[in-house]
């Protein structure tokens, strides 16, 4: 039985607006659903955002972007859509994805078996190690990406390797993980699990506290943190929870609507 995988960054396919050149580097803004924008990556980057997400699907040893097994093309690679573009506009800004900002996000949902998928995924960053991120014996060595994995995580496989050109991302329950944020760099989970709230009228104080106790604890150990599934059709609502994320000091506000989080964001001074 032939195993589906691919390497995907999720962006929602909603009218994002026009793509703008030279856009300014927004360190809040994460593009989920990426690969439904059109073109994939570049959109995100025109709007500003410096973290990007991906799914992936191994495919007779091709890592393929889709969003199910069943939109798997052979051409729409992580190479492709991803890493290649990456490295050219890191040769462009001189050793950065953006000339002002040196933070860069690859968050890398890997939805086919996880040891295997990430072995494969594993050999594929190694040939793009002179812009990403390294985590070996010597510790952190910051470059122009940082990838993360997300989805199927085999944490024993990455814990064990001498070199690794990623990191784990963790959930809710990692928060006091005794691991470092070279292991676990961020932490990220469904905004419904902890929270009730969903925008409408103010935010409960115990749910507040519970939020800024979250960022708080993850800071402390080094670790961004990030919410999905949080409202993000356009509405009062959502931008109630949009602030309340910026309030609390949420590294990542995740969403499908590129042009919606950018005004969002430059109205806010972010």
């Amino acid at each position: 039985m032939v195993r589906t995988a691919c390497i995907v960054m999720l962006l929602w396919a909603a009218p994002s607006g026009p793509a703008q050149p030279g856009a300014a580097p927004l360190l809040h803004a994460h593009a989920h659903n990426d690969y439904l924008h059109d073109p994939p990556l570049l959109q995100a980057l025109a709007h500003g955002f410096t973290s990007v997400e991906a799914d992936i699907f191994l495919v007779g040893g091709k890592l393929c972007v889709a969003h199910e097994s069943k939109n798997v093309t052979p051409e729409r690679t992580l190479q492709s859509l991803y890493l290649e573009p990456l490295r050219q506009r890191v040769k462009e800004n001189g050793g950065h994805v953006y000339r002002e900002v040196s933070r860069f996000l690859l968050l890398i949902d890997i939805k086919t078996s996880a040891e295997p998928t990430y072995r494969r995924l594993h050999e594929v960053l190694a040939g793009y190690q002179d812009m990403l991120t390294t985590f070996d014996t010597q510790g952190r060595k910051d470059k122009a990406v940082l990838v993360i994995v997300s989805g199927n995580r085999p944490l024993a496989l990455m814990q064990s390797q001498p070199v690794r050109y990623a990191g784990y991302d963790g959930r809710l329950p990692d928060l006091d993980s005794e691991l470092s944020s070279d292991v676990i760099p961020m932490i990220s989970d469904q905004w419904i699990k902890p929270f009730a709230w969903k925008g409408e009228g103010p935010m409960p104080q115990e749910e507040r506290q519970r939020l800024n106790d979250i960022v708080r604890r993850a800071h402390a150990k080094g670790r961004l943190v990030r919410f999905w599934l949080t409202p993000d059709n356009p509405s009062k609502e959502r931008e109630a929870v949009w602030r309340q994320l910026l309030a609390a000091g949420v590294d990542l506000i995740n969403t499908d609507d590129l042009k919606g989080l950018q005004e969002f964001l430059l109205q806010h001074g972010r």
